[in-house]
Parts: C-alpha cells; structure tokens; sequence
C-alpha cells in the first residue's frame, strides 16, 4: 500500500492528499469558463478572495474548473473536492444538481455545498465548515 503524503494541517490535524486522477475534460467549454471567471459572482469572489494563492491552509483552489460536461465553482486537485455556491439559480435545479454531484461523486470527488448567503453574510463560519468537511474526509 502506498504512503499517504501529507498536503497539510488545519486546526494541528493532519490533511492527507488524494489526488483523483483522469478526470474527463470536454475542452468545448473552455469559452465558457472563461465567461464565468469574467462575470464576477459577488460569492464566488468572495469565496475566491479567501482560497487564492494558497491562502487557506496552503491548499491550492481552481475556479471555473471543466470536469466531464460540467463547469464546477472551485476545485481542489489535491484532495478531490469541488466546491460548490449555491444561488438562487439553483432553486429550481435540484435534479440537475443531483445528476452532477452523482456523476462528481462516482469520479472518486467530493463535493462540499455552500450557500450564496452564508458566503456573502457568514463567511467565517463557511470557512469553518470547509475546514470541518477536509478534517472529516482527508484527516486518517
């Protein structure tokens, strides 16, 4: 059995990586990645304020990242978690999100939601969360 190497601590435990390789890629939607990053969701940018340049425990995010046929809102290549800010557009697409976190879950991913509204007017305990979900899913 391979070594687990470690990617980091949070809180003095252990964060183990686990990294999930060959993802599928459609590269038709790289325009649209683009588009997205340009639009400025006031939650994403704040979520993307907190996590950029390693500023959360050392852990690198992507944003706008392409996995299958979807475009996810943050990703994390080292532990196979995709975050996910959940708007009023997701009101009405329970199905759909169902669909996607199923075809992310059975990649090997995680998948940790979030409100718009916890991240625009509870950002610390969002983060706290986060740090909660990678405790009890990367940690031993």
């Amino acid at each position: 059995m391979p070594e687990k190497k470690i990617l980091t601590q949070i809180e003095g435990i252990i964060i183990y990586r686990n990294f999930v390789k060959n993802l599928p890629y459609n590269p038709h939607l790289i325009p649209l990645t683009r588009q997205k990053r340009k639009l400025g969701i006031l939650s994403e940018v704040l979520f993307w304020k907190q996590v950029r340049n390693n500023n959360f425990h050392q852990i690198d995010f992507d944003r706008q990242r392409i996995i299958g046929n979807y475009i996810v809102d943050f990703y994390v290549k080292t532990l196979g978690v995709v975050v996910e800010i959940d708007g009023t557009s997701h009101d009405d697409k329970q199905e759909y999100d169902l669909k996607r976190t199923t075809f992310l879950e059975n990649l090997g991913l995680k998948v940790f939601r979030i409100t718009d509204w916890d991240v625009k007017h509870n950002l610390t305990a969002a983060m706290k969360d986060l740090e909660h979900f990678i405790i009890d899913h990367y940690s031993s």
